[in-house]
């Protein structure tokens, strides 16, 4: 006996063509490639952020402190967002 979940996600794959398509080996290579990109992004992002979060920690900068922490949580957003825009691409059949 199905649960719930299984029969909407089966009603789901059968509503929406793309998702059965299986990728190719290129598609597949293109989007491990985008992941290794954007987690580089990422660590790059992080390592920048954090150093001047740890300057407004020794400089006692309360405000500073935080408007780092929301831009650390902002940048980190921005990339999955981007990431998965172009990992969509590439499902869909573009480059």
């Amino acid at each position: 006996m199905k649960s719930a979940y299984e029969l909407a996600m089966e009603r789901l794959s059968k509503s929406d063509p793309s998702t059965s398509r299986p990728l190719t080996a290129k598609q597949r290579a293109r989007l491990a490639d985008i992941d290794k990109v954007f987690q580089a992004k990422v660590a790059e992002r992080d390592i920048f952020l954090k150093q001047r979060l740890e300057q407004a920690y020794a400089s006692q900068k309360a405000e500073e402190v935080d408007k780092i922490k929301k831009e650390i949580s902002s940048e980190r957003a921005r990339l999955d967002e981007e990431r998965e825009a172009e990992k969509e691409r590439v499902r869909s059949g573009g480059t």
